[in-house]
């Protein structure tokens, strides 16, 4: 499991700059909300590659490791997205809370769940 969590790593950067491309490209011309859906859908596209590459090279050994995969990368997103955001870059608890809040349009959530089930499909996709 320490490739999988090494390999989780280069996903902060991909996040890192489908964020900045949200916010020097996409926000100015569509708006903050659907720069976000719009950047949601491209982080989903970017980690479906991604994840795909990284299990050409090191393909999970069953299907219960990569459901295992899904949930280790998904808890590590989840801590890192909350504890880097709110106690290095200091943003409130309510400004990380609100991409997650899909009645008013954020489909940050969307991102999470491809996140967990991400390393199961491409698992069997590739099978």
């Amino acid at each position: 499991m320490r490739t999988y969590i090494l390999a989780w790593f280069p996903m902060v950067l991909i996040a890192i700059a489908n964020g900045l491309f949200r916010e020097k490209f996409l926000a100015s011309r569509l708006g903050e909300l659907q720069a976000h859906q719009a950047s949601s859908a491209t982080m989903i596209l970017l980690l479906g590659v991604y994840v795909w590459a990284i299990f050409k090279m090191w393909p999970p050994t069953s299907t219960i490791q990569a459901i295992w995969i899904g949930l280790l990368w998904l808890l590590l997103t989840v801590l890192f997205e909350f504890l880097f955001g709110h106690y290095i870059v200091g943003h409130p608890w309510e400004k990380l809370l609100h991409d997650y809040n899909i009645f008013q349009g954020r489909v940050w959530i969307l991102v999470l769940v491809w996140i967990a089930v991400a390393p199961y499909v491409i698992y069997q996709l590739q099978r």
